[in-house]
């Protein structure tokens, strides 16, 4: 016997699928920033060592909501209550939001690392957040149709 079919859960779908776009975001940042192009650790106010630890432990606050995020969306799928339309907004404001925090948060804020270093930080700056904003606008968008989109209710409210 199959499991009974639920109503859509918009919030859920799309918070497992922000938590989702989070971490591969954090990955993409990882991989490419940290690793291939080694501009900087996630930590760069020490010593090598400690910014290669922090990477470390970057990366398992990644994969940790990586796996969390996706418990989530097989729960949902299991019970037929994934939203897509809230998932896909979700995931882009997940991408977003991360890319966003980071460039602002991180830093200029708290200024743990920058983008690059040895070179004028305007422009890096200026493409990490604009990148970050256009992806949570998109998300935005994405949110408010699905909130629209018809036969589409909150049932978690």
């Amino acid at each position: 016997m199959g499991v009974p079919r639920s109503s859509p859960r918009s919030g859920r779908s799309m918070a497992a699928a922000a938590l989702i776009g989070v971490a591969v975001m954090a990955a993409v940042d990882e991989i490419v920033f940290h690793q291939l192009l080694g501009w900087h650790h996630f930590y760069d106010r020490s010593t090598p060592a400690v910014g290669l630890l922090s990477d470390g432990l970057l990366h398992t606050a990644e994969l940790l909501a990586l796996v969390a995020g996706f418990v989530m969306w097989a729960d949902l799928r299991r019970r037929r209550a994934l939203s897509p339309g809230h998932a896909w907004a979700g995931l882009l404001l997940g991408l977003g939001g991360f890319q966003l925090f980071d460039g602002l948060v991180d830093h200029k804020v708290l200024r743990v690392h920058q983008i690059r270093y040895g070179v004028e930080l305007l422009p890096y700056d200026l493409a990490w957040n604009a990148a970050g904003a256009v992806l949570l606008l998109i998300g935005a968008g994405l949110a408010l149709r699905a909130r629209r989109a018809p036969g589409a209710k909150d049932t978690e409210r």
